[in-house]
């Protein structure tokens, strides 16, 4: 008996120890789970606090003197004062600001570099170009619009017309297609007047430039008959007396330019194609700086100062309350530019 005892006590000893280091183990997984946890939320409260510690480079796809450029810069100059860093801009023009947005989606998702597009690289572009080396939908990371642009058509100050009508008429009448004036194929420029055209039957060719600026040069020296631009890009010309305005690309009279007639008003129901401006980070850009750079944006247009610099420049504040209310947008101007251009039959560009 006394031997069965000793072996029974041994017995129940080795399984308390057993079950003991199963406890210590299984409290150690939950510590090792939980020091894990804490770790990853240091490291992304590390990230906010730190963000940004260098110069930070925004990419835009248009050349100076665009409306991309213009809000850009303001953009990138109060970031910059907010911020403590610079915020420093890079014009890497080509194919309907395209090649910008390539550059971008291929960056380190750190937040040093990021994107401000306009609509035609997201939107538009997609469904023209066969070959692009990004995708709009899967290659960025979203942060939030900044601003709406009203597209005006001008003509030169001696043009025979005085009004979008008295222009398509002269158009119909001429024995040859009219020239307009372009940022490339694709461009919202390209958009909006070749949609113009088909709802006007008329004719028109398109001559694409490298940016808005020569365009608007041509059509002042008289060598180009007509543009359909930004409001930001053009109003300066206009309010000069070098540019005569026809319409705006709005719904209703803009509060930027009131005395400029829709080219709703004159005879085409529901007609409005603009562009919108948006920030945008690579795909993975950490949402610690995500969120950052949504509320350090929100902020900035909501300043008087900002909103008048943006108005002067013909820019109509648009934000987003949240990244994922940009995303949603994103999606429906994708699917909704498509339709427009299939249903217009835009032909695709190789």
């Amino acid at each position: 008996m006394p031997r069965l005892l000793i072996c029974t006590n041994i017995l129940f000893i080795t399984i308390y120890k057993t079950l003991k280091i199963i406890e210590s183990l299984v409290k150690l997984k939950f510590f090792i789970r939980a020091l894990g946890f804490f770790v990853m939320l240091s490291s992304s409260l590390v990230v906010l606090a730190a963000y940004p510690d260098r110069p930070v480079t925004i990419i835009i796809g248009f050349p100076p003197g665009t409306g991309t450029d213009t809000v850009t810069r303001i953009m990138a100059d109060r970031l910059s004062q907010r911020l403590g860093q610079q915020f420093l801009v890079e014009n890497k023009v080509g194919v309907a600001g395209s090649i910008g947005a390539g550059i971008a989606a291929k960056a380190k998702p750190d937040g040093y570099t990021l994107l401000v597009s306009a609509s035609a690289p997201m939107s538009i572009n997609p469904h023209i170009y066969k070959n692009l080396n990004y995708s709009p939908l899967t290659d960025f990371t979203p942060i939030g619009m900044l601003v709406w642009l009203p597209y005006l058509m001008v003509v030169n100050p001696n043009d025979p017309a005085n009004t979008l009508q008295q222009f398509l008429a002269n158009a119909q009448k001429s024995p040859t297609p009219i020239n307009y004036g372009s940022t490339g194929n694709g461009a919202t420029s390209n958009l909006v007047m070749s949609v113009l055209a088909k709802r006007a039957n008329i004719e028109m060719t398109q001559v694409p430039y490298k940016g808005s600026s020569q365009a608007q040069a041509d059509v002042i020296g008289g060598q180009l008959p007509v543009t359909f631009d930004t409001l930001s890009s053009s109003i300066a010309m206009v309010r000069a007396g070098k540019l005569k305005p026809l319409a705006v690309a709005t719904l209703k009279r803009t509060e930027l330019a009131p005395e400029i007639p829709t080219v709703v008003e004159q005879g085409f129901p529901g007609f409005e194609i603009g562009a919108w401006l948006g920030l945008f980070g690579p795909v993975a850009l950490p949402p610690a700086i995500q969120k950052t750079l949504l509320n350090e944006i929100n902020l900035i247009l909501q300043e008087p100062e900002t909103r008048a610099k943006l108005a002067k420049g013909g820019a109509e504040v648009r934000t987003s309350a949240s990244s994922g209310e940009f995303v949603v947008f994103l999606k429906n101007d994708y699917e909704n530019t498509g339709k427009l251009i299939r249903d217009f039959d835009i032909k695709p560009m190789e």
